[in-house]
């Protein structure tokens, strides 16, 4: 199976030892750099890992792995110099060359950079899904398992959430209460977990909530399928996509009848062995279902989920925060390479319009804080005006903080998620700019399931005039604010037990549309 799953045969086999030996009998080679690059940044030696992209990229410059894994790097340090042009000819390597060419690029690296279409991520992730999996190789190993799907009748509806995220990360905080509320008369909810035991509360929370929780992270790809058919899985839900660590090739191998991609992956798949993408109207409208491979399913209000549990604090001082205290606080804490260009001209402008107002940001990376203030300057803002806010790891604490700042202002094209939420439950106006893909579309979701869309624009010209008007028009602002704080309690965006039911109808669908519904349902 291993054989199918390239993109982990590559981790695997770049630990340092094996990659450097390889390279002193292939120093050129890009692809043996590559993996070498992967090793070092595997051991969080960021800077050797850059160098080493950096001469595959000289080395051979239709390398693209190499090339697309150097621009995400430079995205996270927010240096621009090279960002258009390197963007465009990824672009045009994505429009124009084959798609079975063996050079693929990372479908989820390719969702954040700005201009890309939701035709060119489609294509991108089709490219990536047939070289990772080819089909012959799949459709082989499938007909050795011989996995036969036939319902024990009257059974619960099994489904399995399979994930590297069951532990304190953002997924989780984000479905810890809908699975808690699933209904366990018609369902029975099975973790596979592929993520390390980091002893958080939220992995204690999980391990209670779930019927069945089952760790897969020593398992092979086969043994962890074999787990999920022997359960009567009849619906698997990955939580993970293309992102980073995914173990999709578990559902290459097509181990439930009806394989879902959702909240994790905010894009196609593009693959033929996952049937269904969960979204909105707002999120995926009509007419751009046809640039997912998968068939869309939207919920009625919001796709993204919520825990109401979550306490909010009072709000600490701004000294406690690092904050002046006088001025308009302008604040983001999207990550450093959501932020783009021209994302940041606008911010600029915005802190030059609104005198003794300053720009909060979170960033853990030494050289985008850097580049960030040399980016103000550039456009004529004093740098101290940048406020950096370190990762504070308890939950409560960094919520609490968020209501020291006045306006939230989104990236684009690719919005806060959980950020945007975070925000919207302490009280704090978020101003978004809509793209056309799904990863710029999120915030709108969610600023419409709360019941707030006139915080929604879809230019950066509109976009700014609305951050400015809230920031000089107190009453205003003050509005805002009290309609978050008022519908945070009745809109859908944190009814969680509305949001489970819509949820659980959309499972029934599948299950209906798959003439696998139970006879007792």
């Amino acid at each position: 199976m291993r054989a199918i799953a390239n993109i982990e045969a590559i981790y695997e086999h770049a630990r340092l030892e094996g990659a450097v030996a390889e390279l002193s009998t292939n120093p050129d080679r890009a692809d043996v750099l590559f993996r070498l690059g992967v090793g070092l940044e595997l051991q969080r030696r960021e800077d050797e890992a850059i160098k080493c992209y950096q001469k595959a990229v000289a080395s051979d410059a239709k390398y693209y792995p190499a090339r697309i894994s150097l621009l995400q790097h430079m995205q996270r340090r927010c240096e621009w110099h090279d960002l258009k042009s390197d963007i465009q000819k990824l672009r045009k390597v994505v429009r124009e060359t084959p798609i079975t060419n063996q050079n693929h690029l990372s479908p989820f690296v390719f969702l954040s950079l700005p201009g890309t279409t939701d035709a060119e991520q489609k294509r991108c992730a089709e490219r990536y899904t047939l070289i990772e999996y080819p089909p012959h190789l799949v459709s082989s190993i499938r007909n050795q398992m011989g996995f036969d799907f036939k319902r024990v009748p009257n059974n619960k509806i099994h489904l399995g959430y399979l994930s590297e995220d069951f532990s304190d990360h953002a997924t989780s905080k984000l479905m810890a209460e809908i699975f808690e509320l699933h209904d366990r008369s018609y369902f029975h909810i099975t973790a596979y977990s592929y993520s390390q035991n980091d002893g958080s509360a939220m992995r204690k929370r999980l391990e209670k909530t779930f019927d069945s929780f089952v760790d897969i992270l020593n398992d092979s790809h086969e043994e962890a399928a074999k787990k999920i058919y022997k359960d009567h899985t009849d619906i698997l839900i990955d939580l993970k996509g293309y992102t980073p660590n995914t173990r999709s090739a578990i559902l290459a191998l097509r181990p439930a009848p009806i394989q879902v991609n959702y909240l994790g992956y905010p894009g196609t798949m593009g693959a033929d062995f996952v049937d269904y993408i969960i979204a909105d109207h707002f999120i995926i409208p009509p007419e751009k279902e046809r640039h997912y491979k998968e068939k869309v399913i939207c919920l009625p209000d919001c796709y993204q989920p919520n825990d109401r549990s979550r306490q909010r604090l009072p709000t600490p001082p701004r000294s406690e925060c690092g904050l002046p205290e006088q001025g308009f606080i302008f604040c983001c804490f999207n990550q450093s390479y959501k932020i783009t260009p021209d994302i940041f001209a606008v911010w600029c402008q915005l802190l030059k319009a609104v005198p003794e107002s300053s720009l909060w940001l979170l960033v853990s990376n030494p050289h985008a804080e850097i580049n960030l203030r040399w980016e103000a300057e550039n456009h004529g803002v004093n740098p101290a005006r940048l406020i950096m806010a370190p990762t504070i790891m308890d939950t409560e604490k960094h919520l609490a903080r968020l209501q020291c700042a006045d306006l939230f202002l989104d990236t684009l094209p690719y919005n806060a998620h959980t950020t945007c939420s975070d925000a919207l439950w302490m009280g704090l106006p978020v101003v978004t700019c809509a793209g056309e893909t799904f990863t710029s579309r999120v915030a709108g979701s969610l600023l419409t399931a709360i019941g707030t869309p006139e915080l929604i624009t879809y230019n950066l010209d509109d976009y700014y005039r609305l951050a400015l008007e809230l920031a000089t028009n107190g009453e205003m602002l003050a509005t805002i604010r009290n309609k978050i704080i008022t519908n945070r309690d009745t809109a859908p965006l944190f009814d969680s037990e509305r949001f489970t039911r819509n949820l659980e109808r959309a499972y029934l669908k599948m299950m209906g549309d798959s003439g696998l519904m139970p006879t007792n349902m």
